[in-house]
């Protein structure tokens, strides 16, 4: 229990960090016209966003621990916590293309300079939040199929793998923008931003039905 609240603590950081990045993007985006920015603010918000529900279910699940209103403990808190989040940052990876594509049929003249430097600090920010996070070992690609006496393990890592696969996404979104910013200033091609802001939907997208697709089976009890 005091290992999980060393997690909210942790987890906590890296929402105000999030929180504070993800205003300075989505306001230089729209300053400077930059899909690739914009897409990457928004994306942070979700990211923000599902971090509080990763915070509040380490909160509730310790809360609740003692308590005699769940038959079979509180493990499976975090992982609907995790459920929840994958299905808003489908639905954000979706608003992305969507705002991309009309990028493409009417195009902004974009301050690159500015937006590169706004996107380098959002990357420097996702990077630190690593650095927060990583105190706690993870498995990516959890096997579904081990025994009963694993489960408890699965539902905690399906809590911290959300919070942690945002933030590993947040990173490529980052990287995706500045690339973009930076082809679009030197290659005077603007098409590159919203190519990359297509992109980085994509990968969200994706992201969020391999987490949802394991959170189901948990929550289901279901065999492999």
């Amino acid at each position: 229990m005091e290992h999980q609240k060393i997690l909210e603590k942790r987890t906590l950081l890296v929402i105000i960090l999030t929180v504070i990045t993800m205003f300075l993007e989505i306001f230089y985006g729209f300053v400077t016209h930059s899909m690739a920015l914009l897409a990457d603010g928004f994306h942070m918000g979700t990211h923000a966003f599902a971090l509080g529900i990763t915070f509040l279910a380490y909160f509730l699940s310790r809360k609740f621990a003692d308590s005699d209103l769940f038959l079979n403990g509180t493990e499976k808190i975090k992982t609907l916590a995790a459920y929840t989040s994958s299905i808003f940052l489908g639905l954000t990876g979706i608003g992305i293309i969507i705002e991309s594509v009309l990028k493409f049929i009417n195009p902004i003249p974009i301050i690159f300079s500015d937006a590169i430097l706004i996107a380098l600090i959002g990357l420097i920010v996702n990077i630190l939040s690593i650095l927060i996070m990583k105190g706690k070992h993870v498995h990516l690609h959890l096997d579904k199929c081990e025994h009963n006496h694993h489960h408890e393990e699965e539902h905690e890592d399906s809590n911290f793998k959300s919070a942690y696969l945002h933030i590993l996404a947040d990173v490529l979104t980052s990287i995706l923008a500045i690339v973009a910013l930076i082809l679009c200033k030197f290659l005077h091609v603007t098409y590159f931003d919203p190519c990359i802001g297509i992109l980085g939907g994509i990968v969200i997208i994706k992201w969020s039905y391999g987490l949802l697709k394991d959170t189901v089976r948990v929550l289901l009890d279901m065999k492999c």
